[in-house]
């Protein structure tokens, strides 16, 4: 039995939409994209890969602040 990972099948959609022309967008496609980027988000977030990004994120976020003193 084959499983697919939703969270896996938003990003490969993600990678594939923004590999595309900006002049070839219109405005409800680019709006599509931020839906499915959120979702990608909302799937990721609770899991420990999201976790782990999360604490890299605020480490990188203190460091800048910590340089700018």
């Amino acid at each position: 039995m084959l499983t697919i990972n939703v969270a896996f099948l938003l990003a490969v959609i993600v990678l594939v939409r923004l590999r595309r022309r900006t002049e070839a967008r219109s405005r409800s496609d680019e709006r599509f994209t931020v839906v499915i980027v959120l979702a990608l988000g909302v799937l990721i977030a609770p899991t420990p890969v999201g976790e782990g990004i999360f604490d890299l994120l605020g480490q990188l976020a203190s460091g800048i602040t910590g340089a700018s003193r």
